[in-house]
């Protein structure tokens, strides 16, 4: 049985790069932080109000184009 040391050794904690692009396009775009998590199929961008939930939405295929994202776009508030 491998230890925690080992497992976590080999786990790369780097920030994926579609994340970075996400937070960013937001930062500079509505001076807004959002956390975004990426997963195998989507990625899920969490908003801190409905008003910019909705804003993003109308924007997402900018924000896919701008970024270079190829996967769904969620958007979640909270």
């Amino acid at each position: 049985m491998d230890s925690l040391f080992d497992i976590l050794g080999s786990k790369n904690f780097d920030e994926p790069p579609e994340a970075t692009s996400i937070k960013k396009f937001v930062q500079d775009e509505y001076q807004t932080a959002v956390a975004v998590t990426v997963r195998p199929k989507d990625i899920i961008v969490s908003v801190p109000s409905s008003g910019m939930a909705s804003t993003l939405r109308l924007r997402a295929p900018e924000i896919k184009r701008r970024c270079q994202i190829d996967k769904k776009l969620v958007f979640r508030i909270g």
